[in-house]
C-alpha cells in the first residue's frame, strides 16, 4: 500500500484552495451566477450561486479520483507495464488536478465579474495542457491506459513509440499554436484553429499507427 506523501499533500491543497475562495467570494457574489459558458467564453446559463458549490466539488473530486487512478496504475495493470510509466502518471496526476483548480478559480471569478473572459483562460489552460501532454507522451512507454492505445500501437512496442513520438511533437506544436492563436487572434480564429488543431493531434497519431503496421507487416 502506498503511503501519503508530500506530494499527495501538494494535491490535496491546491485542490482544496478553490473551494476554500469559493466561500471567501462567496458572500459578495451575486445571487444569480452563470454556470455555463459557450465556445465563445460567453455565459448561456444562470442558477443560483449555490449551484456554484455542486459544480466545483464535482469538479474537484473528479480530479482528485483522476489523481488516485494515476497513482495507483500500477497496482490495477494486469501486466505491470505501468511500473515503467509510473513517474509519468504521477506527473499527470497532479497535472490534472491544478488545470482542474485552476478551472474552478476561474468559474468563480466569472461569476463575481461580470465582463471576465472565461474563454479567453480556458483555451490558454488547454493549450498549456497540451503542451504538457506532448512532452509526457513523448517517451512513453506501452500501457493500456494512457496514450495512443489503437490495435496497432498496442502489438508492436516499435510501432508504440514511432506513434508516440510523432504524437508528442503534434501536442507540443498544437498546443503552442493554439495558445497564440487564442491570444493573438480574433476569437472565431482562436476557436477555429483550436478545432483543427485539436482534430490533427487525434487523427493523425492513430492514422500514422495504422500505417506503420502495414508498412512494416511480414510480407
Amino acid at each position: 500500500m502506498k503511503k501519503f506523501s508530500l506530494v499527495d499533500l501538494v494535491a490535496l491543497i491546491v485542490g482544496l484552495l478553490p473551494i476554500g475562495y469559493l466561500f471567501y467570494m462567496y458572500p459578495a457574489l451575486p445571487a444569480i451566477v452563470p454556470t455555463h459558458f459557450g465556445i465563445n467564453g460567453k455565459p448561456d446559463s444562470f442558477d443560483p450561486k449555490s449551484q456554484l458549490i455542486v459544480i466545483e466539488c464535482v469538479l474537484i473530486g473528479i480530479s482528485f479520483l483522476v489523481y488516485l487512478l494515476m497513482k495507483f496504475m500500477s497496482a490495477i495493470d494486469p501486466k505491470r507495464y505501468a511500473e515503467f510509466n509510473q513517474s509519468r502518471y504521477n506527473k499527470l496526476g497532479i497535472i490534472i488536478v491544478i488545470f482542474c483548480a485552476i478551472i474552478a478559480v476561474v468559474i468563480t471569478c466569472a461569476a463575481g465579474q461580470k465582463h471576465f473572459n472565461a474563454g479567453n483562460v480556458i483555451f490558454v489552460l488547454a493549450g498549456l495542457l497540451f503542451i504538457f501532454m506532448g512532452n509526457l507522451m513523448y517517451n512513453i512507454k506501452p500501457s493500456y491506459f494512457v496514450g495512443i492505445r489503437t490495435p496497432w500501437t498496442l502489438e508492436n512496442p516499435d510501432n508504440w513509440r514511432a506513434t508516440h513520438h510523432l504524437a508528442g511533437k503534434l501536442f507540443v506544436a498544437g498546443g503552442i499554436i493554439i495558445t497564440i492563436a487564442r491570444l493573438a487572434l480574433p476569437l472565431a480564429a482562436g476557436i477555429c484553429i483550436f478545432f483543427i488543431g485539436l482534430g490533427i493531434m487525434v487523427i493523425v497519431p492513430i492514422a500514422y499507427s495504422y500505417i506503420y503496421f502495414k508498412k512494416h507487416q511480414p510480407k
